[in-house]
């Protein structure tokens, strides 16, 4: 069985008195490029709402693959405060070999230091269609995927647990 690492952010920022963490709308399906129109209407789905995450390179550390991957997918640099959790699952390939796959995602948690969300390089909108703030207390119940879910449940038990994270916040108001 093939195994992958990779590792993401749970990017906080408190702005109006409430925390936000930064999500994006990853693409359903890479771009296809078509010489013809399609006459099929099209499906709408509903948006995948996702943490910024990505394979570990080589030669990087987990928590170095989270910053760079939240500066890439969101445009914004972090600070990295702890880890939260490793979420473990398994997925087949949907290209190539459909090999199954087991994969652990190392998740930390971050403060917002410098950037403009979504100012972004234009190869990585091939991946990323949207980053936007979400209230922190909705992510339990807005992300996608049930692992992110749980991590963003464990950010919240970490803030209650650590009320002086606020005091290194930099509270903004836009």
């Amino acid at each position: 069985m093939v195994r992958e690492f990779s590792a993401g952010g749970v990017v906080l920022r408190k702005m109006r008195g409430r925390w936000f963490v930064a999500v994006i709308e990853p693409h359903m399906t890479r771009p296809k490029k078509s010489s013809k129109p399609s006459n099929r209407p099209q499906k709408t789905v509903a948006a995948l709402v996702a943490l910024p995450k990505g394979a570990i390179d080589k030669g990087e550390k987990p928590d170095q693959t989270a910053l760079r991957e939240v500066s890439e997918e969101t445009g914004v640099q972090a600070n990295l405060v702890t880890k939260l959790a490793d979420v473990k699952y398994y997925y087949v390939r949907n290209w190539g070999d459909r090999a199954r796959v087991f994969k652990i995602v190392s998740f930390y948690l971050l403060l917002y230091r410098s950037g403009r969300l979504g100012n972004i390089a234009p190869e990585m909108r091939i991946e990323v269609q949207n980053a936007y703030w979400l209230p922190l207390e909705d992510a339990p119940t807005v992300l996608s995927y049930a692992g992110e879910r749980e991590v963003a449940q464990r950010a919240l038990g970490y803030l209650k647990a650590h009320p002086e994270l606020g005091d290194h916040a930099t509270d903004t108001t836009h």
